[in-house]
């Protein structure tokens, strides 16, 4: 059974950081594309950060600068540290493993920025 289990999400003041993780069971965790995605209220679900092949990464814009993903392929986890935040970056954050056709997803975890 395939199991991706975020952690690390919670309140922040503007300007924190937070590291979230995302822990994967159930696969070959090396050969899945791993990402991060964020949903805020009303709000479609976007892109945050992703490897694109190998250990290339790619970001948003709204987080190039702040935001930096990084994989552990020995504890099959990745990982999103998270600095300079803002309240924009309220959201409910979501770890995603894809290798061709196979396309998991987590449960998410709240990130909340605010004094």
């Amino acid at each position: 059974q395939v199991q991706l289990a975020e952690s690390g999400g919670g309140l922040v003041q503007p300007g924190g950081s937070l590291r979230l993780s995302c822990a994967a069971s159930g696969i070959i965790f090396s050969l899945y594309t791993m990402s991060w995605y964020r949903q805020a209220p009303g709000k479609q679900r976007e892109l945050v950060a992703g490897f694109t092949d190998g250990l290339n990464t790619n970001y948003a814009n709204s987080v190039k600068g702040r935001f930096t993903i990084s994989r552990d392929n020995g504890k099959k986890t990745v990982y999103l540290q998270m600095n300079s935040l803002k309240p924009e970056d309220t959201a409910v954050y979501y770890c995603r493993a894809k290798f061709g056709a196979r396309d998991y997803w987590g449960q998410g975890t709240q990130v909340t920025v605010s004094s």
